[in-house]
């Protein structure tokens, strides 16, 4: 089923406050757009190193916002799972905490781990919207930009250890 004018609008709105807001931050890198064809995920990336980024992702059909990190470098991900074991918590307490440090109080948000057989190797949590619209709410949009940098805070130090690790390779060189 094909978006309405009014729907494209109203997620192009929402997908503009987000980009822009995260632009204005220079932990992250500028915002790519990564939507499928038929408009059923409009995902906007923002690379967090040469193999991984933090998403956005709205679902209009659902409708759904998920916001989370991806990467398609497997050991990455296993990296990220370990670090998580390493934490003695569950996932989505280990996501949780970083919300908490973001200004969002969710202490055990769902998190999905997934691999859609796309490449990519996704930690995402949903956020249900009762209707499309609801994306032009303010809470919302401060809900998603904290779930974004709560995905940051929790993922950021893996990453950071994974490109460490690669310049200490090269240093061996």
């Amino acid at each position: 089923m094909p978006l309405d004018e009014l729907s494209r609008e109203t997620i192009e709105a929402f997908r503009s406050y987000v980009e822009d807001s995260v632009a204005i931050d220079d932990r992250y890198e500028p915002a790519e757009r990564h939507d499928r064809e038929d408009e059923s995920m409009l995902a906007t990336r923002f690379a967090a190193g040469p193999a991984c980024w933090f998403e956005v992702v709205v679902r209009p059909l659902i409708p759904q916002i998920r916001v989370g990190f991806l990467t398609n470098d497997r050991q990455e991900s296993e990296e990220i799972v370990q670090a998580v074991r390493d934490s003695d918590q569950s996932i989505e307490a280990f996501v949780g905490l970083a919300f908490g440090e973001a200004g969002l109080d969710w202490k055990e948000p769902p998190v999905e781990h997934y691999d859609e057989g796309d490449g990519y190797f996704h930690f995402a949590t949903p956020l249900d919207l009762d209707e499309l619209r609801d994306v032009d709410l303010d809470e919302i949009r401060a809900k998603t930009l904290r779930m974004l940098d709560g995905y940051l805070i929790a993922f950021g130090p893996a990453i950071e250890q994974g490109e460490l690790g690669a310049e200490d390779e090269e240093d061996e060189d």
